[in-house]
Order: C-alpha cells, then structure tokens, then sequence
C-alpha cells in the first residue's frame, strides 16, 4: 500500500467517525493531496490546491474548508451536522460571521458543543462552516451568545466560484 492510499484510508477513517459511515469516501477523493507536518502526519487534505480538511493537531478530528462543507452537505441529509439560521442572519454568516443563538431556527438533535458543523439557510442552502459552542438544546434555548463560531462563509470569493464549479464537474 503506497503512502497516500495510507493517508487517505486513515483521514476517510477518522471523516466516517466524526459524521457518519461513507463521509469518509464522499469527502475525500481518490486524487485528493495530503500536506504534511514537520513530523510527517496529514495536516491539510487538498483537491486541486482547494483545502477539504484540516487535521487538528491537538485530538485529530477534522476541520472543514468550504469545499470539505460542500461535500458533506450533499452527504449528510437533512438535519444532519445541521444548524439552521433565521433569514436575519444569513447575509452576515454567509460572510464568515459567527452564528448567534438568537438566530437559531432549528438544529440536528445530536449536535454536541465543539462538534464540526454546517450553517444553512431555512431553506437548506449552506452559508458556513464551524465549530458549534453550544450543544443544539442549548441553541434552541438560549436567546443570547454564540451558537457557532464560523470559520468560513460562502461569501462572494472568486475562489468559491472554483470550488463549485469543481464540485458540480464530480
């Protein structure tokens, strides 16, 4: 077995862990590249220079880039890795802001506090990806503080533009 099948076989591993059997496979492409670290371990997990993941170095779970997003909302049916936001917050969290717990409409059930998840729209359409920093009966409770702290919004970046693109040719 080559390198990268060993790299890839191990971050489809921990992806079918963190959100669901066959994430792995639907995340990460046979072509995918890995960017190693300094000690030799996958840090960032790349398709044509588009940053899927990221391998956090502190407990090994995956953060996701946009195109890693993209992936698993396809994947995942709905409500799953799920946070829905109300139509006041959609153009600030589309745009990388974080998603507050007033502006929670709904959630995925199991969604646990530093969870990986995604941010979308009443009507599904993704806007973000983060860490959620409630768990999702504390989001629907709340009326106040962050809900999710995004790491990237879709925004209106040229570069998004290429990822879709690339996902749409798959």
């Amino acid at each position: 077995m080559t390198i990268t099948k060993i790299h890839l076989k191990r971050v489809r591993t921990i992806a079918d862990y963190q959100f669901g059997k066959g994430a792995g496979a639907a995340l990460f492409p046979d072509n995918a590249e890995f960017q190693l670290s300094t000690t030799g371990r996958v840090r960032q997990i790349l398709i044509d220079n588009m940053r899927i993941a990221t391998v956090r170095a502190q407990d090994g779970m995956l953060t996701l880039g946009i195109t890693g997003a993209r992936a698993l909302h396809e994947f995942a049916r709905f409500p799953g890795h799920r946070v829905v936001v109300n139509s006041e917050a959609v153009p600030f969290v589309a745009k990388g802001r974080n998603a507050f717990a007033r502006h929670v409409q709904s959630v995925d059930p199991d969604i646990r506090d530093g969870q990986e998840v995604l941010v979308v729209d009443e009507n599904d359409k993704l806007l973000a990806t983060g860490k959620a920093v409630l768990c999702s009966v504390e989001m629907l409770a709340f009326k106040k503080g962050m809900a999710v702290d995004v790491r990237s919004g879709m925004g209106t970046d040229s570069r998004l533009d290429k990822e879709k693109n690339y996902l749409e040719g798959r």
